[in-house]
This record gives structure tokens, sequence and C-alpha cells, in this order.
């Protein structure tokens, strides 16, 4: 870690339920797409996951964490929150609905807990890294800990 960052709303939460992780931080200058941050990180995309949200045709509103090299197929995502249509959350909503901006998305700690899906991979990872809620910062720790501590599912979310 090249500097010590301040705690951020997501670290505060997974302390707060001893869940333990690792902060990292990273220069948003030279990328924000999850492979920029991934490659800046010395890490694996796969284990760089980015969190997406989106409105199914119901009118919720759903979290999608996928791998940072990965696309989101939204027919998967769909079926996986039981909807008949999902589409990507504008991205002038998401802060007003998440608390979160865009490059910051984090799966804990958004203003309500929205209905989450980790992509079916988290599962066999040792640990998987996620926005920390703020652009420049992720933290690493067990996919099963973060999974349990959102309340999510896991689904096969990714275009073949």
């Amino acid at each position: 870690m090249a500097k010590q960052t301040e705690k951020t709303n997501v670290m505060r939460i997974l302390e707060q339920k001893n869940i333990s992780y690792t902060a990292h931080t990273y220069d948003p200058g030279a990328g924000l797409d999850g492979v920029s941050v991934a490659r800046q990180l010395g890490q694996d995309p796969t284990q760089v996951f980015k969190t997406l949200v989106a409105r199914g045709g119901s009118g919720g509103l759903y979290v999608f964490d996928i791998p940072a090299a990965e696309n989101l197929d939204l027919k998967k995502a769909a079926r996986a929150v039981g909807e008949k249509s999902v589409a990507m959350l504008p991205q002038k909503e998401l802060l007003p609905l998440t608390g979160y901006v865009h490059g910051g998305c984090s799966p804990v700690g958004m203003k309500k807990q929205y209905p989450t899906v980790f992509d079916e991979t988290a599962e066999i990872l040792d640990t998987i890294m996620v926005s920390a809620g703020k652009i420049g910062v992720q933290v690493e720790l067990d996919p099963a800990a973060l999974i349990a501590l959102v309340d999510a599912v896991t689904a096969d979310l990714t275009v073949d």
C-alpha cells in the first residue's frame, strides 16, 4: 500500500462486523476501469470485482458484482433476480440512490441494501477486491464473508 488512506464507510462497516480486510490504494488518474485498477494493484482482474447497479422491469434496483474484465449479461442478470429484464442505471441516478459515485460504488454501505448478486466465480476465489466506496481505494477480503454481509446470492452473470 503506497500510503495510509483514511477510513471509508465500507471499512468502518467491515470492522464493525469483524470482517478482516486489506485496504489498497491506486492512482485514479491511471484509469478507473477495473482492469486498470487490477493492473496497478498487481492483481489478477478475475479477483477485482466491479459493482454495477441496474433497474428491473418492475422498477426495483439490483446490485451485480462481476470480475473487472467481464461484461454483465443483462438476460442472465434478469434471470438471477426474477425479472423479465434489467437495464443499467443511468450514471446520474447512481449517487442519489446509492450514495456512491461512478468508479467508487461498493456493494457494502449503500443508502439502502438492494438485492445483490455476485458472479459465481467469487465462490472459488480465496479473496476478492471491491471498491471501498471511494475512488482510489479498494478492499480485499474473503468473498464468502462479503456475500454473507450483503445477503447476496451467486449466479452466472457474465457474457459468454
